[in-house]
Parts: structure tokens; C-alpha cells; sequence
């Protein structure tokens, strides 16, 4: 089984890549799916039994089975979405299934086969802080091309600034980055870097490199279309300039 994860953070251009990764139809159908441990979402969604009808490795045994199912779809290629703060779940689960596995890309090969690691950054994080809080206080996290509501978790609210929320948010996610540069050394990972800009800028070339590192067939220039648009606009651009005049007056 050819499988590959796509290591980010919240606001680096997942969803972006996840979407047209899909749309090539050969490689995957990633998507997050070790969120919370096993997260009921997901297993109401595949019709699993009840967490509690079954004993934990049966039933983590069972969630995984049907993770891989959903991401790998039609085709013969897995696909994972895997947040920082969430790797520690999905190696608990893969613990639960294959004990006594000495490192966690070994764990990670146990249940997945020989996983391409996809590095997902943003470079600019303060852009990624105030995307990440407009989407948390508006509730609206994705549009389309067109300027349509994709995904909305709550109802409309008006974004407030606070400087003291974006700062620690800039700490959180350059942390996040810089913890996943420290696993990748220790597990001995040489990642596929994607850059946010660059994906942004040419999603379709991205898409291709990571087709060819799995050894699929690469889109056709013009075969994919982006289905989700940048939310960035006059406010965000207000609040980044607000928070370098308080950088600089309050520290």
C-alpha cells in the first residue's frame, strides 16, 4: 500500500491540498481522521459499534481499518491530514493495534506500509494567526472560488482584534512547526516541503511533485480546479498592521 501524510497546521493550506490531492483520483481521499484519539464523528460516520461494545483493541483495530478504507477510496493510495497537536492520537491508536513497536515511524509503517511525510508550512505566521483566529470568531472557515460559504462551524460574528491572542497564536503555531522539524530528525524523516505561498501560487505543480514521490500519474495542467479561496481580506490586512504598531509600542 502506497500511503502518505500530509504534516501541518491549522490555516497552512490543507484543505487546498487535501481537495485537489482527491481530485486527481489516484491519489487518496486524506482528510483528518485521528482528530481525538478515535473520534466518534468519524466512526458514526463508517457505522462502527459503539466504543464501548467492543474491547480497545478490537475496536481500535476496527477504527483503523476503516480510517485506511476512507482514505485510500477508489484508488491504491492512503491519504492522511495530521495536525501537529493530533499525532499523539493517531499513534495511540496504532500502539493499541501493533504493541511493542520501538519508534513511531515504525508504528506508522505497521499500519500504513511505507509513508511518503508531506510537510505542509506557512512561512508568514502571523498570516496564519489571523486567519486561524477570523476563522474561530466569524465561524466561517473556507469559501469557494466564487466567494461562497464552503464550511461554516457557527453563526456569523463580526472578528475583533486582540493583540494579545494573535501574539500567543504566532507562539502556538511556530511551535507546532518547529515540533514537527524535531520529529522528523528523530524518526530520521527527510519530509517533501510544500510551502503555503507556493501552493497558493501553483497548486497544480505541487499536486505533481507529490504525485511523482508517490509514483502516480501527475494531473493534467488544467484537470484540477482549487475549490476553496483565500479568506484574506482589507480586515486581515488592518489586523497585521495593528499588530506590528503594538509590537512595537507594547514588546
Amino acid at each position: 500500500m502506497k500511503s502518505y501524510i500530509i504534516c501541518g497546521t491549522p490555516r497552512s493550506g490543507s484543505t487546498l491540498l487535501c481537495d485537489l490531492l482527491a481530485a486527481t483520483q489516484v491519489a487518496g481521499v486524506p482528510d483528518s481522521f485521528f482528530m481525538r484519539d478515535v473520534d466518534p464523528v468519524w466512526a458514526q460516520t463508517w457505522g462502527l459499534p459503539a466504543r464501548g461494545e467492543l474491547d480497545a483493541v478490537r475496536y481500535a483495530a476496527g477504527y483503523l481499518a476503516a480510517a485506511i478504507t476512507a482514505g485510500t477510496g477508489a484508488t491504491g493510495v492512503f491519504g492522511l491530514r495530521l495536525m501537529r497537536e493530533s499525532l499523539g492520537d493517531v499513534l495511540a491508536v496504532i500502539d493499541t493495534v501493533y504493541p511493542g513497536l520501538t519508534s513511531d515511524r515504525a508504528r506508522l509503517r505497521a499500519a500504513f506500509g511505507e509513508v511518503l511525510f508531506v510537510h505542509l508550512s506557512r512561512q508568514d505566521k502571523l498570516a496564519q494567526a489571523v486567519s486561524l483566529i477570523k476563522a474561530e470568531q466569524t465561524g466561517l472557515w473556507h469559501i469557494g472560488p466564487d466567494g461562497s460559504e464552503v464550511e461554516r462551524l457557527s453563526a456569523p460574528q463580526e472578528p475583533r482584534y486582540d493583540f494579545a491572542r494573535l501574539r500567543a497564536m504566532v507562539a502556538e503555531l511556530q511551535g507546532y512547526d518547529a515540533a514537527w522539524l524535531d520529529w522528523f530528525a528523530e524518526q530520521g524523516i527527510v519530509p517533501l516541503r510544500v510551502e503555503y505561498d507556493s501552493l497558493s501560487a501553483d497548486p497544480v505543480a505541487e499536486v505533481a511533485r507529490i504525485c511523482a514521490a508517490l509514483g502516480v500519474a501527475a494531473p493534467v495542467t488544467g484537470a484540477l480546479i482549487p475549490g476553496v479561496a483565500k479568506l484574506a481580506d482589507a480586515v486581515s490586512a488592518d489586523w497585521m498592521r495593528q499588530y506590528w504598531v503594538d509590537v512595537a509600542t507594547q514588546g
